[in-house]
């Protein structure tokens, strides 16, 4: 080797540990940003105060290990959808504001029952500042045992990136966990598709079914890999699942005398006929056919409006076969709000709460809210949209000031 050769692996040597080096330090200062962010929203949370209720009801485990209210009146469930808590040092002040916005809603509100339909998490380290999809939801399960109210979460696709610290599984044990009493979570069946697949009831006094509840896992994206989250090949409800569905159905039935229960069912990713609905209505001059009846709302999303995952799961078809559920619910896309009854059964998306995800989003304020659905004694039920910036709801810090005007108007 000669002198000049050396030299230059010497300074090579130089530049990649001055590069490692820096890159620990960045890392560890990042890590002491997250924590101080953290802990600054759970600061926040630990003021808040808790709902006050005039009644509360409590839920327990049935002889079937489902979750069960009891009441002769209303039920009030509150649907949440990609609350998009990024738990890192580049979300702190946009998550401070979702932490608001969710709980001044469900304050005014006081539902029996909060249900997110997925992405309570959003760990993209572009725009989060972290992998650790568990900071995100840890702070989002300490806002629901401040305010005290029972909820029930699905996972979304952002929940459990491929690149998140923590896996469905892990974060099913999460849920599961004693510290947080007031989510009715559970992973159910581990010999099927996807995690947190289960059943809450609502019966009345005499012991009747009400309403069964469904939370089911609509997955993540086909393979759960890198490069299916890139293209947003998504996933879809599978086989066992469906079957898993109709088992429970048959279950619920048989422990409701034989009559069989009015349930309905929320998940994260909508299936192919939120799409087939929609497109039948708007080709037929956005007037109803004969398989549509439009409700309210609309498609805020460009491109592709309904991403929906390209295979038909077949749970919808099962549904229609069963008799059972009246409506689905799903979240996933931030600008489509509408509600269309398809076939006889009622197709919904909620209102997001996201601050984070959609550049500029926080600016914006007429997708942002909540979906009240109201469950009477007879089963039926009626979902109407609240939007956060109502002056019935009245948060902890002051609202930001939004853009009322559609996201993509600008």
């Amino acid at each position: 080797m000669t002198v000049k050769t050396k030299k230059r692996g010497k300074k090579a040597l130089i530049v990649i540990a001055s590069i490692i080096g820096f890159l620990i330090v960045a890392a560890g200062i990042c890590a002491i940003i997250n924590l101080i962010g953290v802990k600054s929203n759970e600061n926040f949370i630990s003021v808040i105060e808790p709902v006050k209720y005039e009644n509360q009801l409590t839920p327990t485990l049935d002889d079937n290990g489902n979750y069960t209210f009891t009441t002769d009146g209303e039920f009030k469930v509150m649907q949440l959808t990609d609350v998009h808590i990024g738990g890192g040092f580049m979300s702190i002040k946009k998550d401070s504001m979702a932490i608001n916005a969710v709980a001044s809603m469900i304050a005014a509100e006081k539902p029996d029952l909060v249900v997110v339909s997925g992405d309570i998490a959003y760990p993209v380290p572009f725009q989060a500042g972290t992998f650790n999809n568990k900071s995100s939801a840890k702070l989002f399960a300490e806002l629901m045992e401040e305010l005290g109210v029972y909820w029930c979460p699905a996972f979304g696709n952002h929940d459990t990136e491929s690149y998140s610290y923590y896996t469905r599984a892990e974060m099913g044990d999460f849920y599961e966990s004693e510290n947080y009493p007031h989510c009715l979570f559970q992973k159910g069946p581990d010999d099927i598709y996807g995690c947190g697949n289960y059943v809450v009831n609502v019966k009345n006094t005499a012991g009747k079914i009400v309403q069964s509840i469904f939370m089911i896992d609509s997955n993540d994206y086909i393979g759960n890999g890198l490069i299916s989250s890139i293209i947003w090949e998504y996933d879809f409800i599978h086989e066992d699942q469906v079957k898993w569905y109709k088992n429970q159905i048959a279950a619920l039935t048989e422990e409701n005398g034989g009559d069989t229960p009015k349930s309905i069912a929320f998940f994260h990713i909508p299936l192919v006929e939120y799409l087939d609905a929609w497109t039948e209505y708007t080709e037929n001059g956005s007037q109803d056919t004969e398989n549509v009846k439009y409700l309210y709302g609309k498609v805020g999303e460009t491109g592709s409006m309904v991403y929906c995952s390209k295979t038909n799961s077949g749970l919808f078809e099962t549904a229609r076969e069963l008799g059972s559920t009246q409506g689905f619910f799903c979240g996933h896309d931030h600008l489509n709000n509408f509600s269309i009854d398809y076939k006889g059964i009622r197709l919904t998306y909620g209102y997001s709460v996201d601050y984070l995800a959609y550049p500029g989003i926080m600016k914006y304020g007429s997708q942002r809210g909540c979906t009240m659905i109201t469950i009477s004694q007879d089963g039926s039920f009626d979902p109407v949209h609240e939007n956060y910036y109502q002056d019935k709801y009245s948060p902890v810090k002051e609202k930001e000031q939004v853009d009322m005007g559609d996201y993509y108007s600008k």
